[in-house]
């Protein structure tokens, strides 16, 4: 019965690795997707560059609040 369970569980587990690599997979393209999709309209650094960007912003927005709070 021992054996059984373990075999049970190294089987479940198999399966769960299969689909995290499935899902990793899947979410490598999209992220390569999203990337492409930027550097297309404009961002030349792709995903970096968009969160550079958003960062400078982030950071300019909370500045101009502490400016007009302060």
């Amino acid at each position: 019965m021992y054996t059984l369970e373990v075999n049970m569980k190294k089987t479940d587990l198999l399966k769960k690795v299969a689909y995290l690599e499935s899902l990793n997979d899947h979410l490598l393209t999209e992220l390569g997707y999203v990337d492409h999709l930027m550097r297309l309209v404009g961002f030349a650094g792709g995903l970096e560059t968009v969160k550079v960007t958003a960062r400078e912003l982030y950071e300019s927005e909370q500045e101009n609040n502490a400016d007009f709070n302060g």
